[in-house]
């Protein structure tokens, strides 16, 4: 890292390795597996049984899935509705197309208000664009006041998790980051700093409440925002948040397009589902909501940042859109055997995980190797799907983007039509994908073939040769039966399947 990082890396990102090179550091880092391990289990575990207080959590789940679609089918519509809401109410409203443009947006209006420095809320949006460089860069500086997020600026780290952005340090490496690097963000930490959990939250409120109680501009994101009264909403389970919000004279909220509700009623179904997937908590601590400006209560001046930056282009897409459903849970990332062996920094990305391996590759496109090879970081299990609060299909559109950077084709990029060119170093999966067609097509041809392979099984070899042999390297191949199923189903069940010698199946 430069001795400029501020704490998040710019988006897009600097040219990452492809996900199996960068992950293989953290597959052989044993501190790393074995705190990645004992969080997501620990979180894991707490999320399932607060969603299993809930009789009517599939019920819950399908509401979601159905407003989170609706609002998507119509956002035209209730972009312009909150934009009349917000700006009604008092607030002003920017159009962010991309990164850059968010980012002088922000910029601009923190210049304008004269001051050098601003607290934030933590926000995968902000993040997302790299605001915390931008900033930087016109020499403001950008405090990041939520615990994990703290963690992560000071050590001069990335994030590795969307909701413990410091999941992957212990205790006692928090404790040498507050005691090494805190002075030179302001007050220091305590002497004799132990790793205790309290003694560590301790010395992060006393360095944060200084800054909370001096600066002029709040900057955050929002979890969701009501169409029909311009409201957001932040939900967090520390109040560092609602200090933000509440305490600046001037608040700027960057918040991507898809975070709408259309109404109260809707919002009430993600305030039930959000909490337990995310903390496993039944509620937030803090649920902070704000319309617009009010005389003597809160600040003076609110800004509302709409940032596209690629959503467009994901919603042109049938399968890929329903990415665009999420709401940061991080569900998925805490059951994925992929997320808990190779860590968050692989993903290359502010979304790690499975969610990430979906919406990277659809907001910054799959021309860079390590967007190329997101889709690829998953097994397929399932997993993510069973637990995603708003019935986001992960292992679909995971297919759905490996058919994309192996075959090519058209695609929205920047708002136009495009057609890409199938990418380097998948001759021997596409061609694999030929042969499987070609057989599938000719039933005589794929038996003839299963049971050729099942009377040569004694010399088949343990490892694929030429450009299989990297697939083979890490896996078992599998065993070839005796005797196809084709052939068994028709030795035991007869022709029609009613009848043969049903023995032989046990």
């Amino acid at each position: 890292m430069s001795g400029t990082f501020v704490g998040m890396p710019a988006f897009p990102t600097p040219a990452y390795p492809a996900f199996p090179e960068a992950a293989h550091e953290a597959v052989n880092n044993p501190t790393l597996r074995g705190n990645l391990r004992h969080a997501t289990h620990t979180i894991r575990g707490k999320r399932a049984k607060a969603v299993a207080e809930v009789s009517d959590w599939a019920e819950l789940r399908e509401a979601g899935k159905q407003i989170k679609d609706h609002t998507l089918r119509h956002l035209d519509r209730y972009l312009v509705q909150v934009e009349e809401s917000v700006t009604a109410a008092g607030g002003v409203v920017h159009w962010a197309a991309d990164a850059d443009e968010a980012n002088r947006i922000v910029t601009r209006l923190v210049q304008e208000t004269g001051e050098s420095e601003v607290v934030k809320v933590k926000s995968m949006a902000t993040q997302e664009i790299g605001l915390n460089e931008a900033l930087e860069a016109e020499g403001i500086r950008a405090y990041e006041t939520d615990l994990a997020e703290l963690i992560v600026q000071l050590g001069k780290d990335r994030p590795s998790h969307i909701l413990v952005p410091a999941i992957h340090r212990n205790r006692g490496e928090i404790r040498d980051i507050f005691a090494r690097e805190m002075s030179e963000w302001g007050r220091p930490a305590p002497e004799g700093l132990t790793d205790t959990p309290a003694e560590l939250a301790e010395a992060a409120r006393l360095h944060l409440r200084e800054k909370f109680l001096r600066a002029k501009v709040g900057v955050s994101g929002a979890n969701f925002m009501v169409a029909e009264t311009g409201t957001l909403v932040v939900v967090e389970s520390e109040g560092n948040g609602r200090m933000c919000l509440t305490l600046p004279e001037t608040l700027i909220s960057v918040v991507g397009i898809e975070k709408i509700v259309p109404t109260w009623r809707d919002l009430e179904v993600f305030l039930q589902t959000l909490p337990r997937s995310s903390t496993a908590e039944r509620m937030n601590p803090y649920t902070s909501m704000w319309t617009g400006t009010t005389d003597g209560d809160g600040p003076r001046t609110f800004h509302l940042v709409l940032l596209d930056n690629g959503r467009t282009d994901t919603l042109a897409d049938e399968v890929g859109r329903q990415a665009l459903r999420c709401i940061r849970c991080s569900a998925c990332l805490n059951v994925c055997p992929v997320y808990e062996r190779a860590g968050g920094h692989a993903y290359g990305s502010v979304y790690p995980g499975p969610i990430g391996a979906i919406l990277s590759p659809q907001l910054r496109g799959t021309a860079s190797e390590i967007d190329a090879s997101l889709p690829y970081a998953s097994s397929l299990c399932g997993a993510c799907y069973e637990v995603c609060p708003v019935a986001i299909d992960i292992p679909e559109v995971l297919v759905h983007l490996r058919e994309r950077v192996v075959q090519g084709g058209p695609v929205t990029r920047d708002g136009n039509k495009v057609v890409l060119r199938p990418a380097k170093g998948h001759a021997a999966e596409r061609a694999a994908m030929r042969a499987a067609r070609w057989a599938f097509a000719r039933p005589g041809a794929l038996r003839a073939g299963q049971r050729l392979a099942s009377r040569t099984r004694r010399f088949h070899p343990r490892t694929l040769p030429g450009p299989g042999a990297a697939w083979s390297a890490t896996r078992d191949l599998p065993a070839v039966p005796a005797e196809p199923f084709r052939d068994w189903w028709r030795r035991t069940r007869g022709e029609n399947g009613e009848n043969g010698d049903r023995g032989a199946a046990k």
